[in-house]
C-alpha cells in the first residue's frame, strides 16, 4: 500500500476535513495496512464517531448484489485497496449521516424498482451526490454569481467574500480526482445553504436537505473547484478564469 500512501498530498486545502487523521492514513498504508483496515482502525481510534458501518474486502460482496444493497442490509462497506475507495471510506467516518441517508435513499429506489440497467433520474442524482459533490456555505453575492455561471465576477470582482465562504467536499471520486490537480475538474455544488460551525454540524444539516430535495430536479451548480480562492496557486494570476473551455457562461435559455 506504499504507493497509496505516497499518492496524496494530505494538507491540500480540500482535504481539510481529514487533516487530522492524515498522518496516521499515511503510516499506516505505509505500512502493508489494507485501506479496509485503516479505515476500521480510525473508526475504532475515533470514540464519538458515529460511521454505523464496518469495512470489509471487495471479496465480501456476493457475486450478483447490488453493492449499496449489500450496505444497507450488512452495515458493511466493500473496499478494494485504491484511492477511490480510501477516499468513500473516509468520507464514511467524516459524514456518516449524509452517507447513511444516501444508502437508504439507493436502497429504497432498489426496492422499489430493482436494479435496472439505467439508474433513472432518482439514483443518478443520488450517484452524483456521492461521487462528486461539494458543499457550499456562501454570501448571497456568491451564490448569484455562481447561479448565473458569472465566472468573472464570482471569482474576480468579488474575490474578498470568499473570506466568508466555506466549501467542504463530499464526492470521494472528485477527491480521487484532485490527486492529478487540474483546472477542468468541476464539483456539483448543492444548492443550499448550510450552517457554519462543526464538521457534524454539516453532515446532520446534508443528510436533512437529502431528505427533503426534490432528488427528480436539477439540485446542482457546476463549479470548476480549482478556481476557489485560495485553493490554487495558478489562480492567483486572474487570467486564469479567461478560459471558456473551463469556465463556460450559462447556456442560452
Amino acid at each position: 500500500m506504499s504507493e497509496l500512501a505516497q499518492a496524496v498530498a494530505w494538507q491540500q486545502p480540500w482535504l481539510a476535513p481529514w487533516h487530522s487523521e492524515a498522518a496516521a492514513v499515511q503510516a499506516q498504508l505505509a505500512g502493508g495496512a489494507s485501506v479496509a483496515d485503516v479505515l476500521n482502525k480510525l473508526h475504532q481510534q475515533a470514540t464519538s464517531s458515529t460511521a454505523f458501518v464496518r469495512f470489509v474486502p471487495q471479496a465480501a460482496l456476493p457475486a450478483g448484489q447490488a453493492y449499496e444493497q449489500f450496505i444497507f442490509d450488512t452495515g458493511q462497506v466493500p473496499t478494494r485497496d485504491n484511492l477511490h475507495d480510501l477516499f468513500n471510506g473516509l468520507c464514511w467516518l467524516r459524514f456518516p449521516e449524509t452517507k447513511r441517508c444516501l444508502n437508504a435513499l439507493q436502497a429504497a429506489q432498489i426496492a422499489r424498482s430493482g436494479v435496472q440497467p439505467l439508474r433513472g433520474a432518482v439514483r443518478d442524482a443520488l450517484t452524483v451526490f456521492d461521487e462528486n459533490a461539494a458543499l457550499l456555505s456562501a454570501p448571497q453575492p456568491l451564490w448569484e454569481a455562481l447561479q448565473a455561471r458569472q465566472w468573472q465576477r464570482l471569482f474576480v470582482e468579488l474575490r474578498p467574500l470568499w473570506g466568508q465562504a466555506r466549501l467542504v467536499l463530499f464526492g470521494h471520486a472528485l477527491l480521487e480526482k484532485l490527486t492529478n490537480p487540474r483546472k477542468s475538474i468541476t464539483t456539483h455544488v448543492f444548492c443550499a445553504p448550510a450552517p457554519a460551525g462543526e464538521m457534524q454540524a454539516l453532515d446532520q444539516w446534508a443528510a436533512g436537505a437529502l431528505r427533503q430535495a426534490d432528488l427528480t430536479a436539477k439540485i446542482f451548480l457546476p463549479l470548476p473547484v480549482l478556481g476557489v480562492p485560495g485553493w490554487w496557486t495558478q489562480n492567483e494570476a486572474l487570467s486564469f478564469y479567461d478560459d471558456q473551455l473551463v469556465f463556460r457562461p450559462a447556456p442560452i435559455a
